[in-house]
């Protein structure tokens, strides 16, 4: 049965800014084929314990590498760690969260489970950079916020001037069209955008993409069946 993910009525951008409170780290499942399951299970000083694939604890530094995942940098809680696909914040004591597929996205399917709020967060990748998103079925496509689209390297300025509505009234944005939106390991191809002028705590994922998908909802458990 289809269901709704999220009530479509509050504007785009008062949702966006309710949402800067929320600390939310949740995985698409971590046994979706071609995705590497990762965990922090401690920090010892300068190196991070890392659980890849289920398999036994290993301390890893920045710099070193372990069955295709790098440890970029280690902090207080948490530690920034590299894959083919991206780079990625894992925190200490998350449960284990899918770092992307190896090679190309061919999966169909994709789980996700909600917050305390109902909402589903999660990280994928933009033109082959990171990004974390929230599932957003009252969005048309998908929103990216200036400084995301900065460091995925966007070039939004040459894209379609476009008027957004704001808490504050409106901003000038950017229409784009990106050439990839993966989550996990599935990909979507050629995805319509909008760039805004301000910060974003995520990547909304509006229906440009979700359109892809059959969607459907069991309690807290969202599923995103590719439509072809």
């Amino acid at each position: 049965m289809r269901m709704p993910v999220q009530p479509p009525n509050p504007p785009l951008w008062r949702r966006a800014a309710r949402r800067c409170g929320l600390a939310v780290a949740l995985a698409i499942a971590p046994a979706m084929a071609g995705a590497q399951a990762v965990a922090v299970t401690g920090i010892l000083g300068t190196k991070a314990l890392l659980v890849i694939d289920g398999g036994a604890p290993r301390a890893l530094s920045a710099g070193e590498s372990h069955a295709g995942v790098k440890v970029v940098s280690v902090g207080r809680d948490d530690a920034v760690v590299e894959t083919s696909a991206g780079r990625r914040t894992v925190a200490l004591g998350e449960a284990p969260v899918s770092v992307g597929g190896r090679g190309a996205g061919t999966g169909r399917r994709v789980e996700l489970i909600a917050d305390g709020h109902g909402h589903f967060v999660n990280s994928g990748t933009i033109n082959g950079r990171t990004m974390q998103y929230l599932v957003d079925t009252g969005a048309s496509v998908v929103a990216i916020g200036q400084p995301d689209a900065d460091r995925m390297g966007l070039d939004y300025r040459g894209g379609q001037p476009v008027m957004l509505g704001t808490a504050n009234g409106t901003a000038r944005g950017w229409r784009i069209r990106l050439d990839s939106v993966r989550l996990g390991d599935v990909e979507v191809f050629g995805v319509d955008a909008v760039v805004t002028p301000q910060a974003m705590p995520h990547v909304l994922l509006g229906n440009s993409v979700l359109n892809e998908f059959q969607m459907t909802r069991t309690g807290d458990r969202l599923v995103l069946e590719k439509r072809r």
